[in-house]
């Protein structure tokens, strides 16, 4: 059994930026705009409240199927986040990392992408992984294809033996993800980090993404810090209390 007061990994389903932007009249970009808002608060408070690792669920690759006007905003938006926050990212000691398909990106951002990565590639500190055109299903079968090819058709494929394959096909590092955030009221993973998230602790939340900041990410770390993690052991014995009886 484990017990851990900060959550190495933590990830992030950053939903309700349209429905935000619905519930007071506004189009449904401006409420991506203000997501963008949220991001660099959360950024910026998991780095200082010493997390490791940070992934965001930015873009899925069921997100393509979304009108090309809101798709094309989004992708601006996000070359617009990378040109105004690499050099602060950079400056704070953080790493970008982006994860997924890199193959349908438009080549503007691509390579605003690829800019940032190479602008915080020696930072030390948070591991910002941004999950773009993403799908674990997707993540896994290509992994498994790969892994497949490297063992042999012979050789049992274990967890132990698939998993650091996958890790190596995200270029990731960051290892299985302790505390699992989404916003916007719903509860499901809609695809994001199956494998890593094994043994993540799940907490959903009604805020809107737009609405989520530095207090929701504390709750949410103090949520994590009183569970008890035991992945699949039997929790420990309480401690035996002193029966004995003095005698006067």
């Amino acid at each position: 059994m484990q017990s851990s007061a900060l959550p190495k990994h933590v990830a992030i389903i950053m939903d309700g930026n349209g429905r935000w932007a619905a519930r007071r009249g506004l189009p449904r970009m401006a409420g991506h705009r203000a997501g963008i808002a949220s991001v660099r608060r959360v950024v910026e408070h998991a780095s200082d409240a010493g997390i490791r690792c940070l992934t965001l669920y930015a873009f899925s690759s069921d997100n393509w199927r979304r009108p090309s006007a809101e798709v094309q905003s989004i992708f601006w938006l996000l070359r617009a986040f990378l040109r105004l926050q690499t050099a602060r990212l950079r400056d704070r000691g953080a790493r970008l990392e982006v994860i997924g398909r890199r193959d349908r990106l438009p080549a503007a951002a691509l390579s605003a992408i690829e800019n940032s990565e190479r602008a915080t590639a020696d930072g030390t500190g948070l591991h910002l992984r941004v999950a773009i055109d993403y799908s674990s299903r997707d993540a896994i079968a290509r992994a498994a294809f790969h892994a497949a090819d490297a063992l042999g058709p012979r050789r049992f494929m274990s967890p132990d033996l698939f998993g650091p394959m996958l890790m190596r096909s995200l270029t990731a590092d960051c290892g299985d993800v302790d505390l699992l955030i989404r916003t916007g009221g719903e509860k499901r993973l809609s695809d994001f980090l199956l494998w890593e998230c094994a043994y993540a602790e799940l907490l959903f939340t009604d805020r809107m993404w737009p609405e989520f900041d530095e207090s929701d990410l504390d709750a949410a770390i103090a949520d994590f810090s009183h569970r008890q993690r035991r992945f699949g052991a039997v929790p420990e014995p309480a401690p035996a209390l002193n029966s004995a009886v003095a005698c006067t």
